[in-house]
């Protein structure tokens, strides 16, 4: 899920460790009942630090046996000198298909491109002295492809965080974005990236059991408002594991 295991990786760029893992999530949301796979990876250096994650469902929008969605975000933080701002940059952009009525052949598959997005603006962070918790506030220009009447320029408010407690073997862990984004409704009625209403709200809180150092069960529960096609609040809890390399 986006940006999962991103509180993790805040609290580590000061250590200068390297992470990488895979996630395994079942959604149990109204008309939803699908998988989705999510592989992350975060790599701080003597500059800042690098993150992304790809996810991938299999079986949303009426796709069955195949990959319906692919999404990619990947970022790169600066650090400006020795304080605890950085300068943000970021891409985000995908593809899904979905599927259709056909008189002939009964069902077909459409595919669309989730619109690229450009971002940057400035990131700060805090953490405790001994790890156990902090979190990332962000401030970012976003510039988004194929929005309605020309004016690609939008905005993006991100929080992150992160709390280890019971002597590390739980941890709570989150993010959530504010947005806005304009939108092209095509000649069949297609509206770009899911969304119809200009502000859109997501958050997405997890609670993960540390059963060894490598491997982690847990929940996730996705919170949004005007997300993916959906007007007003929807409510998406998942069922999870996760592997560190």
């Amino acid at each position: 899920m986006k940006k999962l295991v991103l509180a993790l990786f805040v609290s580590m760029i000061s250590l200068g460790t390297f992470a990488q893992n895979l996630q395994t999530h079942y959604d149990f949301g109204k008309d939803r009942k699908y998988v989705t796979t999510t592989v992350e990876m975060f790599r701080p250096d003597k500059t800042g630090n690098t993150f992304f994650f790809i996810d991938m469902d299999y079986g949303s929008n009426g796709v069955k046996n195949s990959p319906s969605l692919a999404y990619f975000e990947i970022a790169r933080c600066f650090k400006l000198g020795k304080t605890p701002f950085s300068w943000h940059v970021e891409y985000n952009g995908g593809l899904f298909q979905n599927q259709v009525n056909d008189t002939v052949y009964h069902r077909k598959f459409e595919g669309h491109t989730i619109s690229n997005a450009w971002l940057t603006g400035i990131d700060y962070s805090w953490n405790a002295k001994d790890f156990s918790k902090g979190f990332s506030l962000k401030a970012l220009y976003k510039n988004i492809a194929n929005t309605s009447n020309g004016k690609p320029n939008n905005f993006q408010l991100t929080a992150v965080w992160y709390l280890d407690f019971a002597k590390g073997k739980l941890r709570f862990d989150g993010f959530a974005d504010f947005w806005s984004e304009g939108h092209i409704v095509s000649n069949d009625g297609f509206v770009s990236n899911f969304q119809e209403k200009k502000f859109i709200f997501l958050t997405e809180p997890q609670l993960w059991y540390n059963i060894t150092k490598k491997f982690a069960a847990g929940s996730e529960v996705e919170i949004s408002s005007n997300f993916a096609g959906h007007d007003g609040l929807m409510v998406n809890p998942t069922l999870a594991v996760k592997y560190t390399f």
